[in-house]
């Protein structure tokens, strides 16, 4: 701990993003960067705790404490080799992690000022590849085989974990570029896929085969593999089955932020496949972060307004006295995409959609009022009879994804991520490819 009165002396500075009015005109990462000093500054407000909630919240155990100290002290090597012993890949947390270190953090807890624990690992690992600390390496093979199905989150970080304990790991996925939701669902103004790129390229160089654009059935596994990770996520949105769903113009979230991202690659599109948002009133239903990406994807493509409705009440301003720590906080949350422009509307349930002329022209929404469960189990939902249409050109469906189902696999089959869980947060997703990985490696150090 370098500085024990750093955290009252030094106040919580996060980097902000870059002004609206710029930011909206293009797909570029909407967060900007502390220089060196206040960067050390910010880390320097970590109190080394004597149990560290923040390492405890944490999915996949990082020891935030001790790469607070190191980048403190400028041993920017150091609070790298510390934060990548437990994370494979802080360029990605350190952009789109939601923080639960930070919502766990003392002084979040004590006067709602934590650590800026995300941008701080965003930095340190930005350092290491600008220092050249990330450097690749070439493991010594020990003769097994292992496929991963799936090069998402999960994925990736079973074959890195994999790769680097000498196992030939070959990577397969559906999509043409490796990445999942990380690649084709995530918008370029929360994590550029240069990001991306630059991590696959070390990742292909320390020996990993990528086959993309391959699609591989999970009951007929290829053959001349050891073992097997099933990391293929939740493909499965989840859809609002209601009258009006046939009409042109309905779409899952997906389709436009995976088309979107592809664009900016370089792909088109005929016109009649276009899932664009230019000129047109878009209703986003669901108010989750994929919504909030669609709101600001929309807003990039020219829409003339964004509206943006959930089921479920809004969350109190701060603090929500229903879920105390170490519950995750339901609080009001607003988004850089928030910001760009978009009427929220809470406690809406969608009757039907409305059209001409085969597209839709309107979604008739009604108002629902949530009942308290007198056993304290779930609240149920009321509707009021209070109804309305709210005029569209584009609707799009944010409203999570399916649990898939799984066969029964063999001995030597693994699953990891949300192909396991269900839909979660990427965090987890990669502590679940660890743990996966580490499964694997037992299985087959035992097996022999």
């Amino acid at each position: 701990m370098g500085d024990s009165k750093a955290f009252l002396n030094i106040p919580r500075q996060e980097a902000g993003y870059r002004p609206v009015s710029e930011r909206i005109t293009d797909y570029s990462q909407v967060e900007q960067t502390l220089n060196t000093n206040s960067r050390k500054l910010q880390a320097s407000r970590c109190m080394d705790c004597g149990v560290p909630f923040c390492h405890w919240a944490c999915p996949i155990g990082n020891k935030q404490p001790e790469w607070q100290d190191a980048l403190f002290k400028g041993k920017w090597r150091e609070a790298y080799e510390v934060l990548s012993s437990t994370c494979d890949f802080p360029e990605f947390t350190g952009r789109i992690c939601p923080a639960l270190c930070e919502k766990s953090c003392v002084l979040k807890l004590s006067c709602d000022q934590p650590v800026t624990i995300r941008e701080n690992e965003a930095a340190i690992v930005e350092a290491a590849f600008r220092e050249g600390y990330i450097q690749v390496q070439k493991p010594k093979r020990n003769g097994k085989k292992v496929a991963v199905i799936g090069a998402g989150p999960a994925g990736l970080v079973v074959a890195n974990q994999l790769n680097l304990k000498g196992y030939s790991v070959t990577l397969f996925d559906k999509d043409e570029a490796p990445g999942g939701l990380l690649r084709f669902g995530i918008p370029n103004f929360k994590l550029d896929k240069n990001v991306i790129d630059r991590r696959m390229n070390i990742l292909a160089a320390e020996g990993i085969k990528f086959e993309m654009g391959v699609e591989i059935d999970v009951n007929h596994l290829p053959e001349g593999f050891d073992a097997y990770c099933i990391c293929t996520g939740t493909p499965t949105a989840r859809d609002l089955t209601i009258p009006g769903r046939e009409l042109k113009g309905i779409h899952f979230a997906l389709e436009m932020l995976a088309q979107q991202n592809r664009i900016l690659e370089g792909q088109t599109f005929p016109k009649d496949k276009l899932v664009n948002a230019k000129g047109k009133k878009v209703l986003v239903i669901g108010g989750g972060d994929t919504g909030s990406d669609c709101i600001g994807t929309s807003v990039r493509q020219g829409a003339i307004s964004v509206t943006q409705i959930e089921i479920m009440p809004k969350p109190p301003v701060g603090h929500n006295p229903a879920t105390p720590w170490p519950q995750w906080p339901i609080v009001f949350k607003t988004t850089s995409s928030h910001e760009e422009g978009c009427t929220r509307r809470w406690c809406l349930t969608s009757n039907q959609f409305l059209g001409k002329n085969g597209k839709v022209t309107g979604v008739e929404v009604e108002e629902v009022e949530w009942i308290p469960a007198t056993d304290g189990g779930r609240p149920a939902m009321k509707p009021t009879g209070k109804k309305e249409v709210i005029e569209v050109d584009m609707v799009l469906l944010a409203m999570g994804f399916l649990k898939p189902e799984q066969p029964q696999f063999a001995d030597n089959v693994f699953l990891a991520g949300d192909a396991a869980t269900g839909a979660s947060l990427v965090v987890r997703a990669m502590a679940g490819g660890r743990k996966a990985a580490a499964e694997i490696d037992a299985y087959l150090t035992t097996k022999n």
